[in-house]
């Protein structure tokens, strides 16, 4: 492994989660389509942001890292599936990032 490039992100969620107690499907992602298997909605879901918001609670850094892998592999999933309708990178930014532990406003940002 090259000690400049990062490892490449993870997989991402995967159903067996440790939170996952009853009969219903978990709040993951059904991939390629990034639709969420419980509720259908786009992943990451308002159940699967409280998940992950409780699951990475002591480490909001990991979990920003974490959702950038997976914006990263949901760019690449759904381009695949669809190169000219797709989500475009800021529709998905916004789906992935935006909402994170450290998310800023524009005006934050420039200052």
């Amino acid at each position: 492994m090259n000690p400049h490039h990062p490892p490449p992100p993870r997989l991402g969620p995967t159903p067996n989660t440790r939170h996952h107690t009853t009969n219903r499907p978990p709040h993951t992602p059904r991939r390629p389509l990034w639709t969420c298997r419980a509720c259908a909605q786009p992943w990451p879901c308002p159940d699967a942001r409280l998940h992950l918001t409780a699951e990475y609670h002591t480490r909001q850094q990991n979990l920003s890292i974490y959702l950038a892998g997976l914006y990263h592999d949901a760019m690449h999933d759904l381009y695949h599936l669809n190169p000219h309708d797709g989500p475009s990178p800021r529709q998905l930014f916004d789906r992935f990032i935006a909402w994170g532990p450290f998310r800023r406003t524009p005006r934050e940002a420039r200052e």
